[in-house]
């Protein structure tokens, strides 16, 4: 997914406007490790495919 610079801006301007600036970095933190553990779930499913 190839974002630019004003989808980013827009995405932070929404986020902001409905969690406000509090709890944005939270949100960030917790998306991050979300998708770290998608990610992680993925290779290693893909990893087992690959072995059989």
């Amino acid at each position: 997914m190839n974002l630019g610079l004003g989808e980013i801006a827009v995405i932070i301007l929404v986020g902001l406007l409905i969690f406000g600036p509090n709890q944005l970095p939270k949100i960030g933190k917790t998306a991050g490790k979300t998708m770290y553990q998608f990610k992680k779930g993925w290779k290693e499913m893909m990893d087992d495919e690959d072995n059989k």
